[in-house]
């Protein structure tokens, strides 16, 4: 009987005193916003370096930490922003609210990519950038540099006649072709009865060959497609060049 009386007591003991140390503890609680702006923050972290015990703010900013009574060293951080501390006595359930303020601020940086989408690299199939430096370095007829002429010698492409400005690609005629300059289809290509192409190469910025697999930008074709691009021109000060040969040529932008 004796030993039953001393259980219920050292049982009512320990009850008590684990209902006291229970009521020492209290919770710091708030919301980590962005000073700035006042954005909540999402997974900001929460940490007591006394007790080692942290937390983190949920999708609404909300945090929830409970410490046991004394002094506490708050710690509230998150990436991009100057941690904060808060040191103080916890003496009851305490609300804390915490505005954070950006720190170690980047400058902004800005990647540029060229997506290739002509060579061995491209997913263009059978076509051919062809740099104008390229074509002016062609031997010309005449002193006069033919873009036409210039893609010639190519693979996959012939010219029928000698000296002439007609193209056949892979088989096909000279008006299988589809002529573009600036996005305009050109329809009659040729001067100087079919010995010159009406493309001036003072004037070419880029040419782009296209063998077979067209864009379906530039409609159906049978033999290839010639995308020409002129120079934009200078709209701060006036000049040009001037070439000289059997056929002048006086090019003003």
């Amino acid at each position: 009987m004796n030993f039953l009386k001393k259980f219920f007591v050292s049982l009512n003991l320990f009850l008590f005193f684990s209902v006291c140390l229970h009521a020492q503890s209290f919770t710091v609680s708030g919301y980590i916003t962005d000073g700035k702006n006042g954005e909540t923050m999402i997974s900001a972290s929460v940490y007591d370096s006394g007790t080692k015990k942290g937390a983190v703010s949920n999708s609404f900013g909300f945090y929830s930490l409970t410490l046991p009574k004394g002094n506490v060293n708050m710690v509230y951080s998150y990436v991009g922003y100057g941690a904060q501390l808060r040191a103080f006595n916890l003496t009851k359930d305490t609300v804390i609210n915490i505005k954070m303020g950006e720190t170690n601020e980047l400058k902004e940086v800005t990647v540029i990519g060229n997506l290739k989408e002509l060579g061995v690299k491209g997913s263009q199939m059978s076509a051919i950038d062809i740099p104008i430096a390229q074509i002016k370095s062609v031997p010309s007829l005449f002193g006069e540099t033919d873009v036409i002429k210039a893609l010639q010698l190519l693979p996959g492409v012939k010219a029928g006649t000698e000296g002439a400005a007609g193209m056949y690609v892979r088989g096909g005629g000279p008006d299988q072709n589809l002529m573009l300059f600036d996005g305009v289809p050109v329809y009659n290509p040729n001067h100087a009865f079919g010995f010159f192409s009406v493309f001036n190469a003072d004037a070419v910025k880029n040419v782009t060959l296209y063998k077979g697999s067209f864009p379906a930008r530039f409609g159906g074709r049978l033999s290839s497609v010639v995308d020409i691009y002129s120079k934009d021109g200078d709209n701060k000060k006036f000049h040009g060049n001037v070439s000289i040969g059997l056929i002048p040529i006086v090019y003003i932008k």
